[in-house]
């Protein structure tokens, strides 16, 4: 513990609807709700505004709605969180060598290794500046937490959201954390939550009453003395700079059950060339390639093959997940996939070299893990650390997977060649997700609001804009294409011919 209030927590305001507020104009203020948009979606980020009508992260998509019907629904954006996220993560480098991300949003920065505070003034105008920087670079809030220690920061920065500045004097602990419910402590969640209330426990100055001894009998020695040291202010973490992925895994949630087995299959390989291409932008290679099936009863089944060699060529991974798939049972349908890559290194061998020796299968002497609830982690399975693709946790980037030609022609010719048609397949309709990034040839960059009936409605504008127009197109228009996400913060707007 230290004598001074310099260990930084940042969280940023409902960043993912922020980001969606800040590139729409016309949501500025209004209530938006990013996820999974089909029947098995869920609740990426609520804004603020979506949250006073109870919605919050984790719900049901179809449970928000029934509480917020007049809110805006869109799909997840990672790549555009990723760069904001990015802007804010160099502006947290410049104040110390000392930063421990979280997740895109979330970070603990050690002040006195980068000698920018050593006191609470100090420490208090660093906060400012960084939330003003913070403001100025990317159009967003964030709030900010600062303690002498990892625990009573990030309990500052979420008593100070939304959009402000909450310090903890040393010495002043005990008597803050006192009034606070149980749950505001990390790690006490539903459960043990209840379990504490069950035993007259519900405010953290009670927890410190009960003392070690009670709280040990009550849930465990390990658990028990983390309560009491948590419940008296009492953490000496470090602030740790490298925090190494466990495992890079994606994964989707499907509207409907698969049933046809070439589907699935070609679903598989499609999930790992992106858990491929989401290794390689980490920069590292893997040795043990994990298929997760969740099926129609919401069992979960894992299955796990270690290569000799770590890889990073999407032949070998595709090869892996086929050969794991053929030994789950998907009789009844499958409700999700994943595919994940753990054992991760910084280099590797030579491809030939990991596709030629015999792989050793991990799954085949009970490494089934079967559980009852519908899980939405990575399909790596390792928490905060996993470098998931959060698309399958929000029930995928349009509610729902759909396979790529390409996916399809392959696991079809595992069947051998299909018979040409009398009839030329028509081409399969554009599907245009609400949320979207769209450019039409005419009215310049835009955002899908929605689509059906063969017509899909866009908004023409940008961040920086004022609130667009509206215009409705046929889905197969020619003039209107995806496109990149627009910076939220740049030297002008762009603007239509």
């Amino acid at each position: 513990m230290r004598a001074a209030p310099t260990i930084l927590h940042l969280d940023m305001d409902a960043f993912y609807a922020s980001v969606e507020q800040a590139s729409k104009p016309s949501l500025r203020g209004k209530a938006v709700i990013v996820g999974g948009l089909g029947p098995r979606g869920v609740v990426a980020t609520a804004s603020y505004e979506a949250r006073r009508f109870g919605v919050h992260s984790a719900m049901p998509m179809g449970q928000a709605r029934r509480l917020c019907p007049n809110g805006a629904y869109l799909i997840p954006r990672f790549s555009l969180y990723r760069q904001v996220s990015d802007v804010v993560m160099a502006l947290l480098r410049e104040l110390s060598p000392l930063v421990e991300p979280l997740s895109l949003d979330e970070a603990f920065v050690d002040l006195e290794a980068g000698g920018v505070a050593f006191d609470s003034r100090g420490a208090r105008e660093t906060g400012e500046r960084l939330r003003a920087d913070i403001r100025a670079a990317t159009g967003l809030s964030g709030s900010v937490g600062l303690a002498g220690s990892k625990m009573l920061a990030k309990v500052a920065s979420e008593e100070a959201k939304p959009a402000g500045l909450l310090l903890i004097e040393p010495g002043t602990e005990r008597e803050l954390l006192a009034p606070m419910s149980v749950r505001t402590l990390p790690g006490v969640g539903p459960a043990t939550g209840e379990h504490l209330r069950r035993a007259g426990i519900t405010t953290v100055g009670e927890l410190a009453e009960a003392g070690e001894d009670e709280l040990v009998r009550m849930v465990g020695r390990s658990a028990g003395a983390g309560l009491y040291r948590m419940a008296l202010g009492l953490d000496d973490r470090p602030v740790v700079a490298e925090r190494d992925a466990k495992s890079v895994s994606v994964e989707d949630t499907f509207d409907v059950d698969l049933h046809d087995r070439v589907r699935i299959r070609g679903e598989v390989q499609r999930l790992a060339d992106r858990c491929v291409r989401r290794l390689r932008d980490s920069g590292h290679s893997g040795r043990t390639i994990v298929l997760k099936v969740r099926r129609y009863d919401f069992s979960t089944l894992t299955r796990s093959e270690t290569l000799r060699g770590p890889t990073d060529d999407p032949a070998v991974v595709r090869e892996a997940a086929a050969r794991l798939l053929e030994g789950v049972d998907t009789t009844g349908g499958v409700r999700l996939l994943g595919v994940g890559v753990s054992g991760l290194a910084d280099y590797t061998q030579e491809d030939l070299f990991a596709q030629s020796l015999a792989a050793e299968p991990d799954g085949a002497d009970g490494s089934d893990r079967t559980d009852g609830t519908d899980r939405t982690d990575g399909a790596g399975g390792t928490g905060g650390v996993d470098a998931a693709d959060r698309t399958g946790r929000a029930g995928g980037a349009g509610g729902g997977a759909v396979t790529s030609g390409a996916a399809e022609a392959e696991a079809e010719g595992a069947h051998g060649v299909a018979e040409p048609s009398a009839e030329p397949e028509p081409a399969p309709e554009r599907r245009w997700a609400a949320g979207s990034d769209v450019r039409h040839a005419v009215y310049g960059p835009g955002w899908v609001q929605g689509s059906g009936v063969g017509r899909v409605t866009v908004r023409f504008e940008q961040p920086g804009s004022e609130p667009g127009r509206v215009r409705t197109f046929r889905v197969d228009d020619p003039e209107l294409e995806p496109s990149d996400p627009l910076p939220l913060v740049g030297d002008g707007t762009e603007s239509g011919p």
